[in-house]
């Protein structure tokens, strides 16, 4: 993508559908909590999937034949344990002791 001798708009993505439900099972799962505990439902919500072709054609932004590298479960375990990270690096500067999750 950042080859290209033309600016654009790339979508990358897994074209993979998951639902906020699926989200959160993994994300909570991972900090071994049960999502029901503090997520409320909400309706007239839907679910998207990302499509990383350009044009509709099957070539990714990396050419043809690009396959994402990363799963679902990896993606959002990655992300909080970013979001963990962040938390205890101001917990760490403004002195204070975050709670403890399980892991």
């Amino acid at each position: 993508m950042l080859q290209q001798s033309e600016p654009s708009d790339y979508v990358v993505s897994t074209g993979e559908t998951h639902s906020v439900r699926e989200f959160c099972e993994v994300a909570f799962g991972h900090v071994g909590l049960d999502y029901q505990e503090f997520v409320v439902r909400t309706t007239g919500t839907s679910a998207g999937r990302g499509r990383s072709s350009r044009g509709g054609r099957d070539q990714g932004p990396y050419g043809a034949g690009w396959k994402p590298k990363t799963s679902f479960a990896d993606l959002v375990t990655t992300m909080v344990d970013a979001d963990l990270d962040q938390v205890a690096t101001q917990a760490a500067h403004d002195d204070v002791t975050p709670a403890p999750l399980p892991r």
